[in-house]
């Protein structure tokens, strides 16, 4: 008989491509899916659809019936404006999925955390599963929101439940559909609306590694680890370079000093968004570049098998996909 796994987040980047992939291994899938939720997504696949939110109070009345659980969903957002909804749904809601799992029986929950999570070293060190910042110096509410969801998969953890947590890096290709910030750098590269950048650099992998990722930690993750899933570290400026060898478009070669940014998000945030306006760049986003994000996935590659896709085809895949979908305009 097919195992049956129950995903939230299956809309979303990571969960559509995981999805994708669990389907093609033979699982049956049914998904959470919120009553204003895009479907684009899931549109023509073989899967149940189950309306419903992470902090329903008879959420396990609605996993009850599948064998292992893939909590992918968490609200993202780098503005301060979200930083209400970022502790709901990414800590209560984890929370309240986790005890809704042990109440239906779930043998096995792979959980969705974020290298987030984990922050960062000192300036271009490259850190591991063992690192931890101290949650005050996590940049933002979305980290710090990771960070404490994290915490409630450990507690679970030592209450017996069964649960691998994952922590992706920076994922890209296909699916993309809000999109991410790292979408959004394609894009803009895409539209020649940037003609400067930051100096900084992050971990990437292929989002459709980041899927097996999922899986191989059900098949061969130990309970209560952490495994980044991650690839290849690369400045900005190289990622830059690598969409002009794609499209024959030239790359930035001018680097902006971070006060601009800096202050031009402080304006949008502190000063328009009170009187209405809908904030461009998010002030802890540029916060964020001030440190590049580096980080080492050899541990999910030795004791998960986790791929490392070359990231010039997800970059190709993923310009293939915002083109095709028409966001490149």
């Amino acid at each position: 008989m097919a195992i049956k796994a129950f995903i939230t987040g299956g809309t979303g980047f990571i969960g559509a491509n995981l999805v994708r992939l669990l389907l093609d291994q033979g699982y049956e899938v049914r998904a959470l899916v919120r009553s204003q939720s895009r479907l684009d997504n899931l549109k023509g696949l073989d899967i149940e659809l189950v309306e419903g939110d992470l902090n329903d109070a008879n959420l396990s009345e609605k996993i009850r019936g599948t064998n292992v659980l893939f909590h992918v969903a968490a609200h993202y957002s780098l503005y301060q404006r979200d930083r209400h909804q970022l502790y709901q749904s990414n800590v209560l809601g984890t929370r309240s999925v986790l005890k809704a799992a042990q109440q239906a029986g779930i043998e096995r929950t792979i959980y969705t955390s974020s290298v987030a999570a984990i922050g960062v070293g000192n300036p271009s060190e490259i850190v591991n599963e063992t690192h931890q910042s101290p949650v005050e110096k996590l940049v933002g509410h979305y980290k710090k929101s990771k960070y404490w969801a994290e915490q409630e998969a450990k507690k679970a953890v030592q209450k017996g439940q069964d649960i691998v947590i994952v922590n992706p890096s920076t994922p890209i290709g296909p699916w993309d559909i809000k999109p991410t910030p790292t979408g959004e750098i394609i894009l803009r590269f895409l539209r020649r609306k940037m003609p400067a950048y930051v100096d900084t650099g992050l971990n990437l992998i292929d989002v459709r590694d980041v899927s097996w990722g999922h899986l191989l930690a059900l098949e061969k993750g130990k309970s209560g680890e952490r495994y980044i899933l991650g690839h290849q570290n690369l400045s900005l400026k190289a990622l830059l370079d690598q969409l002009s060898s794609l499209t024959g478009l030239s790359a930035p070669q001018r680097t902006i000093p971070l006060w601009l940014p800096l202050t031009m998000a402080w304006i949008d945030e502190s000063l328009l968004t009170p009187l209405g306006k809908t904030p461009s760049l998010p002030l802890d986003g540029v916060r964020m570049s001030k440190s590049p994000m580096y980080y080492d996935g050899s541990k999910a590659v030795k004791e998960l098998g986790l791929p490392q896709s070359p990231i010039k085809k997800a970059l190709q895949d993923a310009i293939s996909w915002f083109i095709d979908q028409g966001y490149s305009y």
